[in-house]
C-alpha cells in the first residue's frame, strides 16, 4: 500500500479536520454537517440495518459494519468526538433507493470526500499500481520460469478478438510457452445489479458474447462461459479455473470503477499465493488515466485543457493509438485437449434483467451486436456521415451521430480504434486539424476518457456523492408523480417527453437530449439529479457509469466542468433550436402530430389556440411545473444548499 501522503485540502473542499479515517478502512458515513435540512422528507419506516457489503467488493480493510450496534463499537478506532456522533441512516437517497444497500454502504461523508482529494486516502487505482509494483519481482520469477501452462484471458467490457491488448498479450505469452490461450467470460448477476445494467445492455452482452465465442472459435480458442451467483465469488472462482486448467498466467484490462480496481488489486495477490501471474493491462482509454497532469502535477477537472493536453501526448506518442496484434491460432492438438470448454451455452440474462419479446426482437434489429457489426457500423459513419458531423450532431431528428456508444460500452469496439480509423481518414493526419466533423467527433469520443480520468482520481462520484461534493446540501425534491411523469414522458414540455418517449422504446437517446432532460428533471423539477442518473442507467442500451455520470455532472452543476448552477435550459428554447421543424416532436409525441410551425413546441403557450385545442383534445399534458417558477425555485436552492446570498 502507498504510504499516507498529506496535502492541503482545496480551498473549495469541506475541511476533513476532525476526522480520523487515514486510509479509509472505516465504514463510510455521512457528514456530520450533512444532517436532512428541515424541509427534507421524513420516513415512516424505521432505518433499515447496516447490511452494506462493501468489504466482498474490496482489498483488505475496506470492512463495513452489519448492524448498527456493530459500527457504534467499531467507533472506538477514531476520536472521542466522533464517538459522540449518531449519523443518520434514513435519509432520502436510501429511501428512495438511490443507494443500494444490498451492496453498498451508506453515502459518503463530505469529510471522506475531502480526505480523497487532499491525498489521504489511497485511490483504488493506486492501490491497484502498488499492488502490481510490490508484487513485480515475484511475478516475474513466474515467468522465467518458463512454465509451460496454458495462458487465461479474463474477457470483461471488451467483447473483441481485434485491437485488444490483454487478449493480444495473452496469446503473445502462450506463443513463448506452447501453449494456447483460454477466453472466460463470467456473468455476475449480482454486478448487474449492483451496477445498475439496464435489461437492453444484459441483452446486447449477452449477444455479443456469442459472437465472441464464434470468432475465438475460429482460431480454435475456447471461451468458457460460468455464472457467478455472489459477485464476491468472483476473485476465487478464476482462481479454481486457473489451477483446475493449469493455467500459469492470466491477463485482462483494466476497468476504473472502484469495485473492479478493487477485485483485481485483490487477484493479484490471490493469484500470486497460487503460483500465477496475474496481469491486469490498461486498454479502455486511448491514454491510461493519470497519464496527463496540470503544469502544477495536478489531475486535470477540465475538459478543455485536458482535451489539449491528450492531443498533444497522442500526438507526441503515436503508437499509443497503433492496433494491438492478433491473437495468433492455438496450436494443432489443443482443441482436442480442452474441447469440454468449447461447449460452453450462453446463459439467459437473470430474470429481473429480461426483455420483452417484443422488445428483444426489436432491440436486435437496432442494434446488432459483435466486433463485426461495430466495425461495420464506424465504416458507414466514416464514409457518409463523419464530415458534417460538426454541424448536424446536436439536431436529434437528422440521424446524423455514429451511434457507437453501445459498442464502445460493451467494449466490442475499443475507443482507441474509432480514434484511429477517424484519424487516418482526415487529410491532415491529425487529431486536432483537417476537416471540421472528424475533429469534432474525435473530441467527442475523448470525453470518454476525461470522465475515466476523473473516476480513478475522484473516486467518490462513484459512491453516490457529487464531484463537487460540497452542493451535498442542496434540498432536492422527491416528488414520486414529478418522477413518473418525466420518466414517461408526460410533463408538457414537448421536447423532453419526446426524448423519453424515445428511450423507452429504442433504450437510446441523443445526446443533446440528454442534456435537456437531465437539466429538466435536476432544475425545473428539482428533483434529486442521482434519481435521473440511475434511470439513465436502468433504461439505456449503452449506459456507461462514467460517462452518464459525468453528464449527470454537468445538467444539475454538481459535477466536473459543470454548466454554471444559475444556467438554467429553457426547454422551449431548446426546441425551437434543435427540433426548429418540430420533426423529433411529432416522430414521438402523436398527440401534437397536427400542429403547424412553431406552437409545437409549446403549444399551451396561448390559451384557446387551435394549438392548445388540439392538444388538450389528444390528451397531452399541460406543463407540470412553470418555467419562471421552476428557475427561480432552482436558483434558491441552489444558493441556500451552498451557502450563497448571491450568484
Amino acid at each position: 500500500m502507498p504510504p499516507k501522503r498529506k496535502a492541503p485540502v482545496p480551498a473549495n473542499a469541506v475541511s476533513a479536520n476532525n476526522y480520523t479515517d487515514p486510509f479509509g478502512d472505516r465504514a463510510n458515513k455521512r457528514s456530520r454537517i450533512s444532517k436532512p435540512l428541515p424541509n427534507a422528507p421524513k420516513s415512516e419506516a424505521p432505518p433499515e440495518p447496516l447490511t452494506a457489503r462493501n468489504a466482498e467488493n474490496g482489498g483488505p480493510g475496506e470492512k463495513v459494519a452489519v448492524e448498527a450496534t456493530n459500527a457504534e463499537r467499531r467507533e472506538g478506532e477514531g476520536t472521542k468526538e466522533e464517538e459522540d456522533i449518531v449519523f443518520d441512516h434514513s435519509r432520502p437517497e436510501e429511501r428512495s433507493g438511490i443507494v443500494d444497500r444490498r451492496y453498498y454502504p451508506a453515502e459518503m461523508s463530505n469529510e471522506r470526500c475531502a480526505q480523497y482529494n487532499a491525498n489521504e486516502i489511497p485511490r483504488p487505482i493506486e492501490r491497484l499500481q502498488a499492488a502490481i509494483e510490490t508484487t513485480a519481482s515475484s511475478r516475474a520469477a513466474l515467468r522465467d520460469a518458463k512454465a509451460d501452462g496454458a495462458v487465461l484471458h479474463w474477457f470483461k467490457h471488451d467483447l473483441r478478438v481485434r485491437d485488444n491488448t490483454g487478449l493480444s498479450k495473452a496469446s503473445a505469452r502462450a506463443k513463448e510457452t506452447g501453449k494456447g490461450v483460454i477466453g472466460v467470460w463470467i456473468l455476475s448477476p449480482q454486478d448487474w445489479e449492483a451496477h445498475l445494467v439496464s435489461p437492453a445492455k444484459c441483452d446486447f452482452e449477452l449477444r455479443s458474447v456469442a459472437a465472441l465465442q464464434q470468432e475465438l472459435a475460429e482460431l480454435d480458442i475456447p471461451l468458457h462461459i460460468e455464472v457467478v451467483e455472489k459477485r464476491k465469488e468472483v476473485p476465487t472462482r478464476l482462481v479454481q479455473m486457473a489451477k483446475q486448467w493449469g493455467v500459469k498466467s492470466v491477463f485482462c484490462n483494466i476497468e476504473y470503477e472502484p469495485d473492479e480496481l478493487r477485485r483485481e488489486e485483490k487477484l493479484v495477490n490471490l493469484m500470486l499465493q497460487e503460483g500465477v501471474e496475474f496481469a491486469p493491462q490498461h486498454d479502455d482509454c486511448a491514454v491510461p488515466p493519470g497519464t496527463l497532469k496540470t503544469g502544477g502535477g495536478k489531475q486535470y477537472a477540465v475538459y478543455s485543457p485536458w482535451y489539449r493536453s491528450w492531443v498533444s501526448y497522442l500526438h507526441a506518442h503515436p503508437h499509443v493509438l497503433d492496433e494491438r496484434p492478433m491473437p495468433a491460432r492455438n496450436l494443432p492438438g489443443f482443441r482436442e485437449q480442452y474441447k469440454h470448454l468449447f461447449d460452453a451455452k450462453v446463459p439467459v440474462a437473470p430474470e429481473s434483467k429480461r426483455l420483452t419479446d417484443e422488445d428483444r426482437e426489436r432491440l436486435r434489429h437496432l442494434y446488432p451486436a459483435g466486433e463485426a457489426a461495430a466495425l461495420e457500423r464506424l465504416e458507414r459513419f466514416l464514409k457518409e456521415k463523419i464530415g458534417m458531423y460538426k454541424d448536424t450532431r446536436n439536431f436529434p431528428s437528422k440521424n446524423s451521430t455514429a451511434r457507437l456508444s453501445v459498442h464502445h460500452a460493451s467494449g466490442t469496439l475499443a475507443a482507441r480504434t474509432s480514434v484511429r480509423l477517424a484519424r487516418e481518414v482526415n487529410t491532415t493526419r491529425k487529431l486536432d486539424g483537417g476537416i471540421q466533423g472528424i475533429q469534432s467527433w474525435i473530441s467527442e469520443v475523448a470525453w470518454r476518457d476525461f470522465y475515466r480520468h476523473v473516476l480513478c482520481h475522484w473516486p467518490y462520484v462513484c459512491m453516490h456523492k457529487p464531484f463537487k461534493f460540497e452542493y451535498t446540501n442542496i434540498a432536492w425534491e422527491y416528488s414520486d408523480p414529478h418522477l413518473q411523469a418525466w420518466k414517461t414522458g408526460q410533463t408538457g414540455y414537448p421536447l423532453v417527453d419526446a426524448a423519453m418517449r424515445c428511450m423507452n422504446t429504442t433504450a437510446y437517446m441523443h445526446n443533446r437530449l440528454r442534456m435537456v432532460t437531465a437539466s429538466f428533471l435536476a432544475k425545473h423539477l428539482l428533483l434529486d439529479w442521482r434519481l435521473g442518473e440511475q434511470h439513465f442507467m436502468l433504461s439505456f442500451i449503452d449506459g456507461d457509469f462514467s460517462a452518464n455520470n459525468g453528464g449527470w455532472g454537468f445538467a444539475s452543476s454538481t459535477g466536473v466542468d459543470p454548466q454554471p448552477y444559475f444556467r438554467v435550459f429553457n426547454p422551449w428554447l431548446q426546441s425551437e433550436k434543435f427540433d426548429a421543424e418540430g420533426e423529433f416532436i411529432r416522430m414521438w409525441v402523436p398527440e401534437l402530430k397536427g400542429i403547424e410551425g412553431k406552437d409545437i413546441h409549446n403549444p399551451y403557450a396561448k390559451a384557446g389556440t387551435k394549438a392548445a385545442l388540439l392538444a388538450e383534445r389528444n390528451g397531452y399534458p399541460r406543463p407540470i411545473v412553470e418555467h419562471r417558477f421552476a428557475r427561480e425555485r432552482c436558483l434558491e436552492r441552489f444558493k441556500a444548499g451552498i451557502g450563497r446570498v448571491t450568484a
